[in-house]
């Protein structure tokens, strides 16, 4: 667990992309924000880091108990967010917070406004640092194009993605269906996701492609698993580079989430699925040419677009 100067080395590290200011030049809101860069919280534990943002003030000075009711949490959520930061319970990050504080009031403090501007403009840079580490990655398209390639020749082809993995499941279907014959969703998991591996597996499909998004659920890992007992390769799109899920794929992209607001942001994910489309694309170039043409012409038969 963090010291109290361990905590306040913390409290000056350096923003994501940004050079180490001296702590006097660094404002009251840079420094409460760089107390939970680097972290993975939870949306409930987001929610006490924003009002500690937006009351800064007032908030380093409450107590654990005062603290929980205003943000409408349990005294336990408030010791696990202190915890998940590296402190050794509440105490210790409010002693932190104090000085900060302190000096916001000494000086010239900022509006909610402009500390939530601040804020907003964080989470923008960490995204697009994910972009520049995604764009390092993809230097090197000898992957991308080779999983894109299996995942053409696979009819059916399954894409796999459960709770908050759904969007971008069904982001990579829609695409994927106008270049490929035969795409199946699964955004359900336990026996209803069996069923389905079941099925696209006696239906000729070899690949099945995951995304799985923090909060990592225990039904991806399990259909992930399911998955590979029916004989299916899997392809996984996910911000790990380790772990179980990762042990479970044949083929795993990384890409990293946003998590400088309460939900998760994906641009970085996105692109990724975005990239394998476009491989996919590629490896068939007559059948997607032929199909994206039947496309539009069924679109305009039916008026489907403004």
């Amino acid at each position: 667990m963090a010291s109290g100067q361990q905590a306040r080395a913390q409290a000056a590290a350096i923003t994501p992309g940004g050079q180490p200011p001296a702590e006097h030049e660094r404002s009251p809101a840079d420094r409460v924000l760089a107390l939970f860069s680097g972290h993975r919280l939870s949306p409930g534990q987001r929610r006490i880091a924003q009002y500690l943002i937006d009351h800064l003030t007032d908030a380093a000075f409450l107590s654990i108990t005062e603290l929980a009711e205003r943000v409408g949490v349990s005294q336990p959520s408030v010791t696990r967010f202190a915890t998940a930061l590296g402190f050794s319970g509440y105490p210790a990050l409010r002693e932190v917070l104090q000085p900060i504080a302190l000096s916001a009031v000494a000086g010239a403090p900022e509006t909610s406004l402009e500390i939530r501007r601040n804020e907003l403009q964080a989470a923008v840079d960490a995204e697009i640092e994910n972009l520049e580490n995604l764009r390092r990655l993809l230097a090197d398209t000898n992957q991308v194009l080779d999983i894109g390639r299996e995942l053409a020749r696979s009819v059916p082809l399954t894409v796999l993605g459960l709770r908050i993995s759904v969007s971008l499941a069904e982001y990579f279907a829609y695409g994927a269906r106008r270049i490929h014959p035969d795409v199946r969703v699964v955004t359900r998991g336990g026996s209803v996701a069996y069923d389905a591996l079941l099925q696209s597996r006696a239906a000729g499909g070899t690949w099945v492609l995951a995304f799985a998004m923090p909060r990592h659920a225990k039904e991806t890992l399990a259909a992930l698993r399911a998955a590979r007992s029916t004989g299916l390769r899997v392809a996984l799109i996910t911000d790990l580079t380790l772990g179980p899920l990762v042990e479970e794929a044949d083929a795993v992209l990384s890409a990293a989430t946003g998590s400088r607001l309460v939900f998760d942001s994906y641009a970085a994910p996105g692109m990724l699925g975005a990239a394998l489309l476009q491989a996919m694309a590629d490896a068939d170039p007559e059948r997607t040419q032929a199909r994206l043409e039947s496309y539009e012409q069924v679109a305009d038969q039916h008026n489907f677009f403004l």
